[in-house]
Order: C-alpha cells, then sequence, then structure tokens
C-alpha cells in the first residue's frame, strides 16, 4: 500500500483553447512535477477545478496522469464528487485505471452530521477493494462539512481501507489530533502550506500544496531538510516559501498557478473553467514581475 509523503501536489488542470482538457500539458506538467522529485500527484483535487469538472473529464485527468507517470510517483485521484455516486463511479475508475489510492472530500453545500457523513464514507469505502486506500479531505471553509478527530477514528476503525487525512484548515492542535489516530498510524497530511514543516516534525506525513505546482524546487528543499533533521534550514526554507505562497495566493491562487507555469513554459495556456476566470494581462505581468523579482525558479 503506497501512501501520501512529503510533498504532494495538487495538480491543476489545463485548458485548451475550446475549454476542453488539455491532456498534453497535463502531460508535461506530470512529467516536470517528477523530474523535480515531488513524491505524490493528486490530480481532480480543489486546485484542480474539480467540482467545476464532468465526470467524464474528471476521468480523462486521472488517466492521464496515471499513464503518464506510470508508476514513478505515488498517485492518488480525488474522488469526491457533487454526489454519492459520482464519488463512487470516480472511486472505481481510479482503482481501475492504476491509482494507488484516491482522497474523497466530504460533501458539500448541505451541513451534514457525522451520522450522515459516516454513512456517505461507508458507502465509498465499500465500493473498492479493502486494499485500495482511501484518505479522507476535510476543507470546510469550501465545503461546509468539517472532519473532526472523532469521526476520523470512527471512520478509520469501521473502515479498513480509510488510512489517513488531508486537513486544509489552519489549526495545528487538530492536526495533531489526527497524528494520534489508529496508535499514531493514521497518516497525515496539511493542506495550509505554512505548516509543511512543523507538521512533518510533530510526526505528520508532509504536504498537499497548490502552490507546489509552480515552485516544487522549494518543497523539495524543505522536505530534503526535514528528512536530514535540520530544523534550522528547515524553517529557513520555510520561511522563503512562505513569501512565495502569499505572492501566489493573494487572489485567484489557481489563476496564479496557472499563469505561473505557462511563464515557466510547463502549460500552452492559462483559462480556467467558468465561473473561475483567469488573470487579466495587467495582473499578469505583476504577478511575473513579483516572481521574476524573487527569482522564483531558484532556491
Amino acid at each position: 500500500m503506497r501512501k501520501l509523503y512529503g510533498v504532494t501536489v495538487p495538480m491543476v488542470t489545463p485548458f485548451d483553447e475550446e475549454g476542453r482538457v488539455d491532456v498534453k500539458s497535463l502531460e508535461k506538467l506530470t512529467e516536470y512535477l517528477i523530474d523535480k522529485g515531488i513524491q505524490c500527484l493528486y490530480p481532480a483535487g480543489t486546485t484542480g477545478e474539480m467540482m467545476y469538472l464532468s465526470v467524464e473529464e474528471r476521468k480523462v485527468v486521472a488517466e492521464t496522469v496515471i499513464q503518464q507517470a506510470a508508476g514513478r510517483a505515488v498517485v492518488y485521484v480525488q474522488a469526491g464528487a457533487w454526489n454519492l455516486e459520482d464519488t463512487k463511479e470516480l472511486a472505481r475508475h481510479a482503482e481501475r485505471t492504476g491509482a494507488d489510492g484516491i482522497g474523497v472530500v466530504t460533501p458539500a453545500f448541505f451541513k451534514l452530521t457525522d451520522e450522515e457523513l459516516t454513512g456517505f464514507y461507508e458507502s465509498v469505502s465499500k465500493s473498492v477493494g479493502v486494499d485500495f486506500p482511501i484518505y479522507l479531505y476535510g476543507i470546510p471553509q469550501c465545503a461546509v462539512n468539517d472532519i473532526t478527530p472523532e469521526l476520523a477514528g470512527k471512520l478509520a476503525d469501521r473502515c479498513p481501507n480509510v488510512v489517513g487525512i488531508k486537513y486544509s484548515v489552519n489549526n495545528m492542535s487538530r492536526i495533531q489530533e489526527f497524528m494520534t489516530l489508529k496508535n499514531g498510524e493514521f497518516s497525515v497530511l496539511c493542506g495550509p502550506d505554512e505548516l509543511f514543516a512543523v507538521t512533518c516534525f510533530a510526526g505528520g506525513d508532509g504536504t498537499v500544496s497548490g502552490n507546489a505546482n509552480v515552485i516544487p524546487e522549494h518543497y523539495e528543499a524543505v522536505w530534503a531538510a526535514v528528512q536530514a533533521g535540520d530544523t534550522e534550514q528547515a524553517m529557513r526554507l520555510q520561511k522563503k516559501t512562505n513569501i512565495l505562497n502569499n505572492i501566489l495566493s493573494e487572489k485567484q491562487n489557481i489563476a496564479c498557478y496557472k499563469t505561473a507555469l505557462k511563464h515557466r513554459g510547463i502549460i500552452a495556456g492559462s483559462g480556467m473553467r467558468a465561473p473561475l476566470i483567469p488573470l487579466d494581462e495587467k495582473r499578469e505581468a505583476a504577478l511575473i514581475k513579483k516572481l521574476d523579482e524573487r527569482h522564483f525558479t531558484e532556491v
């Protein structure tokens, strides 16, 4: 069972001029991230504009990344969708296509009880093999529903293939609570980029970072310092990464990632799936100027 660890990148979904998934750019992005040493790839996540893609488009994204990675990086597909049946379909597709596992965000929009969330995750768990790993994905600021340590623990006990969580709330005490589940065997990755090094030193497994689409070199440097046990170096690099993240995440962070990736020559265009919109020319120029002034491709 290949779990998530280190730097996991929730990949952007490039689009062509007609608004279709740009398979060639996605293949190039996959290759670029692997070449930069990224441990794990996570297509069709929030950064991949997941809820604005059709089920068929999400299957294309998953197939493209899995086939291009060809076992050279761990690939988990984000399968959470607007409803349970689509989620199970995407989960089964990921398993058939050769993904190492799936992430599953909580259902969105309606506020659900823990009983309802438990039923949802148990159903998804049973739709795939008992040895096919699932990570819970908590991002209540977008999805409304949260995952508490108590709920995660219950799911891990009831569903043997629920092995970890990506938690995208800036709450270090809660992230540490997740680390105590299953006698410390529950895998925990943070969503807030600024908590990457701290989470690892506290016993977590890594981060899932949208910013790492653009500056994978910096994230890999932090990870190398963590692996070496060099706290001073890791925190120094984390501070530098935070500065770049603030530039990339100021507004319309996904559009910023695509603009920067186009600037780096990785994807062909910076189009977004409506109602999201790309940066205008003025903001694109300002973003690239700020990044270049920081020599953002250099660690």
